[in-house]
This record gives structure tokens, C-alpha cells and sequence, in this order.
């Protein structure tokens, strides 16, 4: 019995185990912008905590720069105003809360009287944030 070898064969480069690990990386980058995209406030220099957590489930991101400028989803809006425009924003929401992003630098008198106007608006779920120590 003879066999045949074809010596005129070309190599191949097998397509579908490449399609197969594009569309893996692609799930993972996906979870991973995803579990990145929590801050929706201005950036600054966050307190260090060992227990850090992040509740994901409140609506509204309130920053306080060292400065002590206060922004509400990246809209400054003057400490004086805060509670009426909480008050405001949070209308038909039957468990409002914030997440609170202070510089580490900021005053304490400056910090309780943001987190007064948050009482006043009727707001009783604040979540200080912090930075995961390492």
C-alpha cells in the first residue's frame, strides 16, 4: 500500500481558537470597565480606610474639594443651596441616599456642615467613601 504526501500543502493559521480568546479578552475588559465606573464625582485625595467598602446602590455623588467647594455630579453648587437642591433631586425616591467624597485635607467644621445640609434635605443614608489601604 503507498500513501500519498501532498508536499505542495500550505501551512493554515486555525481561526477559530483566535476568535474564541478575542472573545474572552473582550468579557473580561468589559467586567472590568465596568467595576471600575462607581465615582461619578470630581476627583480628590480620599481619607485611607483598612475596611473600606462602596455602596453602589445610592443615587447621588456629592464632592467636597480641600478647598471646601462643593459639587453635586460634577455641578458646583454653593454649601448654602445644598439642601434644597437634595431636597429637590431626591423627590419621589422612597430611600435617597448620597455617596459623600471629602479631601482628605478638609476641615472637620466644613465637613459636618455638608453633611447638615444633607439632613436637611431628609437624606439619612451617607456613605463616606475612602480609598482601600494597601
Amino acid at each position: 500500500m503507498k500513501l500519498r504526501l501532498d508536499i505542495d500543502r500550505k501551512a493554515r493559521i486555525e481561526m477559530l481558537p483566535l476568535i474564541d480568546i478575542v472573545f474572552l479578552l473582550l468579557v473580561f475588559f468589559i467586567y472590568a470597565m465596568l467595576s471600575m465606573a462607581v465615582h461619578r464625582g470630581l476627583p480628590i485625595n480620599l481619607p485611607v480606610s483598612s475596611t473600606a467598602e462602596v455602596d453602589k446602590n445610592l443615587l447621588l455623588s456629592i464632592s467636597i474639594d480641600s478647598a471646601g467647594a462643593v459639587s453635586v455630579d460634577k455641578t458646583p453648587i454653593p454649601v448654602e443651596e445644598l439642601g434644597s437642591y437634595l431636597k429637590q433631586k431626591m423627590t419621589g425616591q422612597e430611600k435617597p441616599g448620597v455617596l459623600l467624597f471629602a479631601d482628605n485635607r478638609l476641615p472637620y467644621q466644613q465637613l459636618f456642615s455638608v453633611l447638615d445640609q444633607i439632613k436637611l434635605a431628609g437624606i439619612e443614608r451617607v456613605s463616606m467613601q475612602a480609598e482601600k489601604e494597601n
